[in-house]
């Protein structure tokens, strides 16, 4: 039996083009995938000419929707007034389990709420959480949540660190996943009511391995493997780090702009292998951590490759039964 993703293909900052070509090269690389794009049908077909789509057309489909919510519009008003838009109609798919998964590098906080207003949480769950995947020095680590709640509570952090280690365990192959605290100072008894308390609730449950807090400074230096925030402060971080790595190679590469030749080439390449070790798109996307159903959240600004990847990763999710574990876990 097929693995069915719908795609919203009129998100991302790129245009149905990117997100279209990108997710049908995942059908390359895993037979078992069929997709279903979602999304203004003129310009989906528009998109997929030239594509490999001529040898993988009986796996794709595509379902028409005559909406699009814009990144700047408020996600639960564009909801209520815009019924047939592309995530809209994407998660309904879902919902009627015509698809196994789901993708957005559209409005995040659309797709989100959608997610949890069409599919429910998992019945242990309360509320879901983006998990992202930050490359560092030392290896990659999850950083969840990244704004799916900004107004969390306690009991919502706590199972942010269940799932995210289910997770951490299941796709990157991490044994007993070290999981910290974000916050101001790596004593118990520093930062907010909410981090106080979320640590005294992650402190009593041996099952997680907790390490205590973790200031900013801690997360590329192997302290975890699993960072754990509400979803303001994990959305302020996420977008710090990718501004800052971004300008730093742009910086670093303009120092040498007037360099021989010879030179400027050996460090453009070295420097290109150093970009591609701290990608993010080899990752595609971040896994909404809870639902009962699967939802990947892709970066507006996701290549091609981001969404191959992040297609792929939906596989990865659905394969390792990632929900039956993280339900259990929190029973």
């Amino acid at each position: 039996m097929a693995f069915r993703v719908a795609v919203d293909a009129m998100g991302g900052d790129h245009g149905p083009r990117t997100i279209v070509r990108g997710a049908v090269q995942a059908l390359g690389a895993d037979e078992e995938i069929a997709l279903v794009l979602v999304g203004n049908e003129d310009c989906l077909r528009e998109a997929l000419n030239g594509t490999e789509a001529d040898q993988t057309g009986e796996r794709i489909q595509i379902v028409h929707a005559s909406e699009v919510i814009g990144m700047d519009e408020s996600p639960v008003e564009a909801l209520r007034t815009k019924k047939d838009s592309s995530i809209g109609r994407m998660v309904a798919l879902a919902a009627e389990r015509r698809v196994e998964a789901v993708l957005s590098a559209g409005n995040t906080g659309a797709c989100a709420a959608a997610c949890q207003l069409k599919l429910r949480t998992l019945p242990n769950v309360t509320r879901p959480g983006i998990a992202v995947t930050i490359p560092s020095f030392h290896g990659p680590f999850i950083l969840c949540d990244v704004g799916a709640n900004i107004n969390a509570k306690p009991r919502h952090l706590y199972e942010y660190a269940v799932m995210a280690t289910v997770y951490a365990e299941r796709v990157l192959g991490i044994e007993e996943p070290r999981v910290a605290l974000a916050s101001v100072g790596a004593e118990s008894g520093k930062g907010t009511d909410l981090v106080r308390q979320t640590h005294k609730l992650l402190r009593e449950d041996t099952r997680i391995n907790f390490v205590g807090n973790a200031e900013g400074l801690d997360l590329f230096e192997d302290r975890c493997d699993v960072a754990i925030c509400d979803g303001f402060v994990g959305n302020v971080v996420l977008k710090f780090i990718e501004g800052l790595a971004e300008g730093l190679f742009r910086t670093i590469s303009q120092e040498f702009e007037n360099e021989a030749p010879d030179l400027k080439k050996r460090f453009a390449a070295a420097l290109e292998r150093v970009w591609d070790r701290h990608d993010y798109s080899r990752y595609g996307g971040a896994p909404l951590l809870g639902l009962d159903g699967v939802c990947i959240v892709c970066h507006g600004r996701s290549s091609e490759f981001a969404i191959r990847n992040a297609v792929l990763a939906a596989r990865r999710f659905v394969c390792e039964n990632l929900n039956d574990e993280i339900n259990a876990r929190l029973a």
